[in-house]
This record gives C-alpha cells, structure tokens and sequence, in this order.
C-alpha cells in the first residue's frame, strides 16, 4: 500500500482508526491548511528538495561519526572541545569579559561543559541558554568489579537510567571510562570500539534452557544483579596456575599500571560496542546508541557553531547525570550554570556587580531544554494518545505536559514565531494522562526564575542499546536552535 502523510493530525486519527479496526493503515489523506499548525502538516521529506534531503543525509553523516565517539560524559565532553577547538572556540577564564562575536568554552571537571558565544547586548540585559544532557543509559562497573563464577571472571555492574535488562545480553559491549591512581594521574580506558578490540556481553539463556525463564514477566526475566559481563575465561599461564579472575588483574596491571585498589576510584562504563548505521534501504534514519540525548548535545553544538554574534550572549550547557535526576557537580542541578552566569556578568560590571542585577540578568534571559521523546512506533502505535503523539520526519516536538510543567503561553507564542520565520518543521507532543511528562532539565532552568521552553526530537527505542532517529529531524533540531537563539 502507498503511504502518503498528507496532514499531521489528520493522518494521526486515520492511524488510530486504523488500529482501533484491527489493521495498521496509512490512508491518503488531503489536508485543509487550517487543521494543520505550520512546519507539521506533512513529513518534512514530502517537499523537501533534493538540496535539503543531501543536506540532511551529510548533517547525519557527520552525526554518526560524532555518535561513535561520544559514548560517555568524558568521551562526548573530549569531542566537543576538540571540534570547538577547530572552530575558533577559545577556553574561557574567570574574569574575561564576554564581548560581541566572542566563541568561548568552558569544562566543568571534564563531565559537562559549555560553549559561550558573545551576543551583542550586555549580559545584563539577559542571555539564551541551551541546555541538553550527555549521558546515557549504561551499565557502570561497581568499586570492587570482578568476580568469578564457573571458570569466568565476571564485571560486577550497576546501572545507569533507566533500562529494560533483558535487552543488554548478548551484544557486544565496549568497556569506556577513567581510572583515576592515588597519587591523581589518570589512565583512559578504551576497548571494544576498534575492529580488532575484545568486545564484553552478557551471556542469556538459549532456548532449549530457558523454559522457566520464559514463563516470567519482562521486568523478571533478567535481574539488574544479573548482568555480569564476561571479562575472560579459564586458567592462564603455565599449568593454567592463575584462574580468570587473578589473570584480569594481572593484565591490568601488566597493560595499564593498574592495582585492584585503583578501581575503586575508577569510572567505568559498559556501553553497546556497535556502530552507528542508516536504517532502511533509503537511509533516512540513524540506528545508533546514545541518542538520547547525545542528539540534542550534536544539535546544540552545531548549532554554535553557525553563531556570529546573536542579539543575546548564549550559553550551550552540556550536562551531565540527567539519567540519575541532575546529580552531582556536574548535573544541572548543581550551580555550575548560574554560577558561570554570575562570573559574566561580574566580568562585564567588575565593581559595579550587585546581586539584585545578577538575579535581574536571569529573568530577563530565555532558556531551551532538549531532550529527546519517544516517537510513534509503527508496531505498537496505541502507546500514543495519536492526536497529540510526534512522528519521525516531522520536526521537533515543542512539549506540551500540562499539570504545571509547560511554559506559559506568551513564551510558547514567541518561540512558535521564531520557527515559523526561520521555517523550521515543529509539532507538538503530550504523552498519555497519566503516563510520563515534564522537563527534566527545564525544572533546574525553571529554578533559577528563567522563562524556560521544552524541545524534543522523536526517537525510536529510546534507552535502549540501539535508539532510531530521522535525520531530517537531527538537521531541523539544529535550525530550530540557532533560530531560538537568534530571533
């Protein structure tokens, strides 16, 4: 059957009809303009030219690279500061005033960041923020990671956000991290990206032994204590005399100076060793791990990079422990951000600062948080209330929660014309009553008396090993940034 998306909400009801009659149908659909809000009518590959789809394609190639460096917080943190770097972006300093035009960045303890564009008002006049997380969901190594059991030395894992454990065995993982010694110096670990590197996995059950697993619900079928990646297997040396255990640490101290109590103040992670792929035979869409929201973070920096010198100073936040609620120094529930906002501003007043001007400066500034959502998922569309559920292809998704957690209307109204002038594709989205909503990152900007908007980007499978995102979505994400920014 041809699939034709004539209109957004239209072609979403017929979606929902469609399954209520026990069938997945897209009908061809004609749109009336006036059921349609702008940019969301139809799929923004429908009327794209052939100079916007090779755009797209590009801004996803180069989305891809970035995606198979950017594993973790440090990792992500790394290539952002060496891309910025090529750009012209200089480390910022306290007591550096911020002047029109200025591309600065600055990094919090090597887990979150932020790019600083000098914008042609005073920073007392107010500033953008754009702020996204660089975490993802993981498997992360406990203080004391190896174990033994039936002749394979086993990591002991946590985990990080939220995760469905059944779906984390038999893939290949990448172990991804930082050890830090006593005496400070650090050791960078990574294995299992390469070609030619040892990749990790959790091994499940097959099959023909699995008959009592299989009668336990989802959520039971692994235990969170269960997933123990194989680290190596039987005895080594002569006479097979180290067992796998001792021989794991007598390789890391062999390879990389490292004692057992060294991984005690250790950050490790386990993340899918896979690399980033087009999925499907147009190749429109991006199969990858840490989208969520290592997108939003791509978006955001490329993004500043197209920045000049916007009416505004802006602020790109990259933040860490989004997945955990914000923690930690570097969350963005620490004071990292208003505190950089202070040292601005007093840069720029030097003896003249006051606090009253600080908390003036903030009100009087306009923050963006972005996260990715779940998008329509095709095999199980009656997830999604379909009026109000985003499509992939059709643009970011201005969030609209409800019970408290919107932005008020006339900061809806004013980011709604700043993407309808710079013709950036947007829809909304608003989860089923009762099921999920409100900003993770918002509340932290919300707190700081910010008038604070919430973007999205549809994605397939999120918080999963492999998260699917549309790349004309990843390019409109971009533009609608950089129009936040400059309206």
């Amino acid at each position: 059957m041809k699939i034709v998306w004539r209109s957004h909400t239209k072609a979403k009801t017929a979606l929902m009809l469609g399954v209520m009659l026990g069938g997945l149908t897209h009908p061809s659909l004609s749109a009336d303009k006036a059921d349609c809000t702008q940019g969301a009518c139809e799929s923004a590959w429908a009327n794209a030219s052939m100079a916007t789809k090779k755009a797209a394609n590009d801004f996803g190639e180069s989305y891809k690279a970035f995606l198979h460096k950017a594993r973790t917080e440090l990792t992500t943190v790394a290539a952002i500061r060496e891309a910025a770097q090529q750009k012209g972006f200089k480390e910022w300093a306290p007591g550096t005033r911020i002047k029109a035009g200025d591309r600065y960045f600055h990094v919090n303890r090597d887990r979150a960041m932020a790019l600083i564009i000098g914008g042609s008002a005073p920073v007392a006049e107010g500033i953008r923020i754009v702020a996204s997380h660089i975490d993802s969901p993981r498997l992360e190594l406990k203080g004391r990671p190896i174990d033994s059991n039936q002749g394979f030395a086993l990591f002991q894992t946590n985990y990080h956000g939220g995760i469905k454990t059944y779906q984390w065995t038999n893939i290949p993982l990448a172990l991804i991290g930082r050890i830090t010694r006593r005496d400070g110096s650090n050791v960078e670990i990574n294995i299992g990206l390469k070609d030619d590197d040892p990749i990790f996995m959790v091994p499940d059950l097959s099959p023909h032994t699995a008959r009592d697993q299989m009668k336990k619900n989802a959520r039971d079928v692994v235990a969170h204590e269960d997933l123990d990646p194989v680290a190596a297997h039987g005895p080594h040396g002569e006479e097979g005399k180290f067992p796998a255990q001792q021989w794991v640490f007598r390789f890391l101290r062999s390879n990389y100076n490292i004692e057992p109590a060294d991984l005690v103040s250790a950050e490790l992670a386990l993340v899918p060793a896979m690399k980033p792929r087009d999925l499907g035979f147009d190749r429109r869409l991006v199969a990858a791990y840490g989208q969520d929201d290592r997108l939003a973070a791509y978006a955001s920096m490329e993004a500043a990079f197209t920045l000049d010198a916007p009416p505004q100073t802006t602020v790109i936040q990259f933040a860490d422990n989004e997945e955990s609620g914000n923690v930690n120094v570097s969350g963005a529930s620490s004071t990292y951000l208003p505190d950089l906002v202070g040292e601005l501003l007093f840069a720029e007043l030097g003896n003249n600062y006051r606090q009253p001007l600080f908390t003036r400066a903030l009100r009087a500034s306009k923050a963006l948080s972005i996260d990715v959502n779940p998008g329509v998922n095709p095999m199980n569309p009656g997830a999604w209330e379909l009026t109000n559920a985003p499509l992939l292809g059709y643009g970011v998704n201005i969030k609209l929660y409800g019970r408290g957690f919107n932005a008020n209307s006339e900061h809806i109204a004013w980011t709604r014309a700043a993407l309808d002038e710079a013709g950036v594709p947007w829809q909304t989205t608003t989860y089923k009553v009762g099921r999920a909503g409100g900003g993770t990152l918002g509340k932290e900007l919300a707190k700081l008396n910010i008038d604070t908007i919430d973007f999205g980007v549809p994605v397939l499978s999120i918080h999963t090993p492999v998260a699917v995102s549309d790349k004309m979505d990843v390019m409109a994400l971009r533009d609608a940034i950089t129009a936040f920014v400059t309206h």
